[in-house]
């Protein structure tokens, strides 16, 4: 598919064109998404779920490093929705984060907005997709950037690539969309990305009003197909058609929404040589592990013999919960070489695809990444550190008195601060010094200290707040994060920092020894990312250079601990030019006008005008 025939000029945003061409550098691109709700089958039966231009995935991207495109969003569906353009940098620019009331608010039903998205040093594979309320079950896309013109890859031009992306809903179902073109959505005969039983928004707002557990999918799918091991799907299973001796680039990317996912070839060793749009040294590998917001740009060379070989993708699941919670069943598609030969009376599985709980494998290549870090893809890992943070990240939950119950709800923490969304977006209330939205307190270390990863742990408030924190213009920060076994909660975190990327300088098992653990820290040559899993039971010290003025969001990519407040905002100031500090808001803001309200708050029965006591559960 050629992304360039669904650009589409849109007359209402050409006063947008005329008012930032002074500032593009790059070729322009002008896309239009429709949201609507559509019909899709799959595993027998037809589900209703909200798309972008009728197809899941959504249109794929494509730009040069160094473009800039416009996305006119026409929201034909029935709630607000906001869409992100996921490790994109977006200098200067958090208007068009497209963060759910962190920096705009819903684009209602009937409504539309236009996201100026601006590429900077990003170049390799990213993705788009919607951050509201778990929508981007069904709405997100890949984002291709192209070298820049008149360069090339640091490794050999692959002979053709594909797009894969991984989906799950929620812990238990996994979605590969080999995205070859786009899966066009009609009444009862076409193919969606993932399937819930009944409507996925509806379960999602029903399980926050009650406090009970987040709603679980029912079915992996292949391209729109759950492949040869489930109902309904063995004869339309995907085949992705490829030629011996040949090497592609795969565009690997992770859209699940709450599950890490091992993903192996059947007899093919795999090369990465990217991850987040920033290359690495090449990784040799049988396997890949990718949480949820990763993406990885891979090579893989057709050298075996002409046959049918299985790619499939499994959860690596990291919690101490009954292994019921997530789905045994493999997703898979086919790898068929074209020619003649006998064809086999079943595709070749791979033998090296890790088990749902191998911790080893998860960390094993994990730890593998590096950066280039050459005269031509340098690092610049900040030396001298000026803010230093330490945030354990916690699961557990809030119980809430009023005078006449006691209710209970799940929640998730970091440094025992659960983030409650803003009825306004936060990125507005700081530009016009609109007081009462957010507090600047977010602390810098846990209010207490104990054994994070072992079996007992105290009686611990919690507290639900929308607590920020404030950064100078370039300052430098680490971040360190740990991960706790609260509630035996302990599960790898893959973290996002929306704005920025950072480098990954450490990592390892237990309690981070602020002492000893800088001594191994990697300043050579360590991996750029915008996500990066915390090891269960373990810590991840990351790094970076708080340069792009604005409101930039960082949580825990599991929709499920980010929903339950597992993130918090970063402020950075503005510097001391025009060229350092925040563009003025474009027109035509969504407005909150159909506000969600905070998210724990509208449980039935609270006493508005009591404070609730919230503790560890």
């Amino acid at each position: 598919m050629n992304p360039k025939k669904k650009e589409s000029l849109f007359l209402g945003s050409l006063f947008l064109v005329v008012q930032c061409l002074c500032v593009v550098k790059g070729d322009v691109h002008f896309y239009d998404f429709v949201l609507k709700e559509e019909n899709f089958t799959m595993l027998c039966s037809i589900e209703t779920m909200l798309a972008v231009n009728g197809s899941i995935p959504g249109p794929v991207l494509q730009v040069h490093k160094g473009d800039t495109m416009y996305v006119n969003v026409h929201n034909q569906g029935s709630y607000g929705v906001t869409i992100h353009w996921h490790g994109v940098k977006q200098p200067r620019n958090p208007w068009s984060d497209g963060t759910n009331y962190i920096t705009q608010c819903p684009i209602e039903p009937g409504s539309n907005f236009t996201y100026e998205v601006i590429f900077s040093t990003e170049e390799g594979t990213l993705w788009w997709h919607a951050h509201s309320d778990w929508t981007r079950v069904g709405v997100h896309g890949a984002i291709v950037i192209l070298p820049a013109i008149g360069t090339t890859y640091p490794f050999p031009k692959p002979d053709d690539e594909e797009i894969i992306i991984l989906v799950v809903m929620s812990e238990g179902m996994v979605v590969i969309l080999a995205h070859l073109g786009s899966l066009v959505a009609t009444p009862s005969t076409s193919k969606q990305g993932s399937l819930y039983s009944g409507n996925v928004k509806s379960s999602l707002d029903e399980d926050l009003h009650s406090g009970i557990d987040l709603p679980h999918s029912v079915a992996y799918t292949i391209n729109g197909e759950p492949g040869d091991l489930c109902p309904c799907s063995k004869e339309t299973t995907y085949r992705w058609m490829v030629e011996y001796g040949k090497t592609y680039l795969i565009r690997l990317v992770n859209a699940a929404v709450s599950a890490d996912l091992f993903f192996a070839v059947a007899e093919h060793n795999l090369t990465v040589v990217g991850t987040d749009a920033h290359y690495t040294k090449p990784i040799n590998t049988s396997y890949i592990m990718i949480s949820p917001g990763q993406t990885m740009d891979i090579l893989l060379r057709t050298n075996q013999s002409l046959g049918h070989y299985y790619i499939a993708a499994r959860q690596f699941w990291s919690q101490d919960v009954p292994a019921f919670l997530y789905d045994s069943v493999n997703a898979t598609m086919i790898l068929q070489y074209k020619g003649n030969y006998t064809i086999p009376s079943s595709p070749t599985f791979p033998s090296n695809l890790p088990f749902y709980k191998d911790l080893r494998s998860a960390i094993t290549f994990t730890n593998l990444f590096k950066s280039l870090a050459n005269k031509d893809y340098p690092v610049n890992v900040p030396l001298n550190i000026t803010t230093k943070m330490f945030i354990t990240l916690s699961m557990g939950g809030i119980i809430f008195h009023n005078l006449t119950s006691t209710l209970e709800a799940k929640a998730s923490s970091a440094n025992n601060i659960s983030w409650s969304n803003p009825t306004t977006d936060v990125l507005l209330a700081y530009y016009r010094n609109i007081s009462g939205v957010y507090t600047t307190d977010f602390p810098d270390q846990p209010p207490f200290y104990f054994n994070f990863t072992g079996d007992d742990f105290p009686y611990t408030l919690t507290e639900l707040g929308t607590k920020v924190k404030m950064l100078n213009y370039n300052e430098a920060v680490e971040m360190v994060f740990q991960s706790t076994n609260l509630v035996e909660g302990a599960a790898l975190h893959p973290m996002h920092l929306h704005g920025h990327s950072f480098y990954v300088v450490g990592s390892g098992p237990g309690i981070y020894d602020n002492e000893t653990d800088p001594k191994s820290f990697n300043l050579v040559d360590p991996v750029e990312v915008n996500t990066f899993g915390v090891p269960k039971e373990g810590w991840l010290a990351i790094r970076f250079v708080a340069n792009n003025p604005g409101v930039w969001f960082w949580h825990c990519h599991l929709d499920r601990h980010m929903t339950w407040g597992m993130s918090s905002v970063f402020i950075v100031k503005n510097g001391d030019t025009t060229e350092t500090s925040i563009r003025k808001p474009p027109p035509q803001l969504p407005l909150c006008e159909a506000s969600f309200g905070l998210r724990l708050k509208s449980i039935d029965g609270l006493d508005q005008g009591k404070e609730n006591e919230s503790i560890f559960i």
